[in-house]
């Protein structure tokens, strides 16, 4: 873990969740804390990744699907 002050929180898991987490963070010989901050930085940097990528489309002309459906057409893709 970081050296940064820690806060406790409760989260409730499912039974089998709980369960491999255990079974990981024994296998792995880290804590299950540190594999669950691991993940939610993962989560919340790919969201991160994803509104900038919406970000940087934003000002691309839209396109409704039936035109893309006939775009698709014409490419011979369908």
């Amino acid at each position: 873990m970081p050296n940064v002050e820690a806060v406790r929180s409760t989260v409730y898991l499912d039974p089998q969740l709980h369960q491999a987490l255990r079974m990981k963070a024994a296998l792995s010989q880290r804590s299950m804390s540190d594999i669950v901050n691991e993940a939610l930085r993962e989560s919340l940097r790919e969201d991160q990744e994803d509104l900038a990528a919406v970000r940087a489309r934003s000002e691309e002309a839209s396109l409704s699907y039936e035109d893309f459906l006939t775009q698709l057409r014409a490419d011979g893709t369908l």
